[in-house]
């Protein structure tokens, strides 16, 4: 009996790097996690990675055939297969991962940024399958996107297109951000984004909250959805602020590419309709005339924690058929 053909789906976040053996149609046969920890060399993330992937296939039932990997990681470029300048990673401003994957593997090996992976793996398995022209916006810590025309991701002459969270809303007095930018959509619209957003509400409004007594530390994207489900005014303004500033600048995205959907994908997603119905109805209400009600808002319909595997694997697929 032939050995089951699988791609090898690597995302590499901060904190954490998801790892995962993925099949033709988005069935994860196994997975598992372990720390980034970019204080250390990269040639010993390297060993962490393939030695998790030798512990991953031994623990199958069934002989895989492993054919080529897919890695999705901040400013994973897919032009010159490097990490390029990723803050969050502290393995140098250039970290040759494709190529030294490829020594260690001798496999194809394709890199792009997490949130391209994500718009691939949407177009693969998820709520974008048939769709030729499409956005996916991450909401996490920080605010990605991933864009998709004539069916074909958009990478720009340079690998970077698609960076939607550090457009600028605010010319003056906008928030600041890591990246020495202030006033960018990823400063208002992301996990992040939305506690600052809670924070100053709470010192501008006087009504009760149960936000109130949760540290700034300690308050996390759930927290608000939760207070919001419940009636919670600050939560509730929140969202709404949120919706707003994303669906005006969806509306510029929408003039830009007139897509057949625009897909919310991440943590803050979760709040489903807290967060969709704000951004249509803000995004329809600063849209030409010819575009409204022609564009779908929607939810990521990836379920699981493996949903970053899904989107790295499906990079890896989307190469390789790609050379057939």
């Amino acid at each position: 009996m032939a050995n089951k053909e699988v791609t090898l789906g690597i995302d590499i976040g901060g904190t954490n790097t998801k790892i995962g053996l993925v099949d033709k149609t988005g069935y994860c046969l196994s997975e598992t996690s372990i720390e980034t920890d970019s204080e250390k060399p990269f040639e010993n993330f390297l060993d962490r990675v393939l030695a998790s992937v030798e512990e991953i296939t031994g623990n199958l039932n069934e002989g895989v055939d492993i054919k080529g990997v897919g890695i999705g990681a901040p400013n994973g470029n897919y032009y010159t297969g490097k990490i390029e300048e990723a803050p969050n990673l502290h393995w140098g401003e250039q970290v040759p991962i494709v190529e030294k994957m490829k020594e260690r593997t001798n496999l194809p090996v394709t890199l792009t940024n997490d949130a391209n992976a994500a718009a691939l793996g949407e177009m693969k398995y998820g709520v974008a399958k048939g769709m030729k022209n499409f956005v996916v916006i991450t909401l996490g810590t920080g605010l990605g996107s991933g864009v998709v025309v004539n069916g074909e991701l958009v990478y720009g002459h340079d690998g970077f297109a698609g960076e939607l969270g550090h457009t600028t809303v605010f010319i003056e007095g906008g928030r600041d951000l890591p990246t020495g930018r202030t006033g960018s959509l990823e400063a208002y619209v992301s996990a992040t984004g939305i506690k600052r957003t809670i924070f100053e509400l709470l010192a501008k409004r006087i009504y009760p909250s149960e936000l109130r007594d949760i540290p700034y530390n300690k308050l996390e994207a759930k927290d608000i959805t939760i207070a919001a489900q419940n009636g919670d005014k600050i939560a509730l303004e929140a969202f709404e602020y949120t919706g707003k500033i994303l669906g005006l600048k969806l509306s510029d995205t929408v003039a830009h590419l007139s897509p057949e959907a625009i897909i919310l994908f991440g943590g803050l997603a979760k709040a489903g309709d807290l967060i969709v119905e704000p951004t249509k109805r803000y995004m329809e209400q600063y849209n030409l005339n010819i575009y409204r009600n022609k564009v779908k808002v929607l939810l990521s319909n990836l379920k699981g924690s493996n949903t970053a595997i899904l989107g790295s694997s499906a990079l890896a697929w989307t190469e390789l058929e790609k050379g057939k």
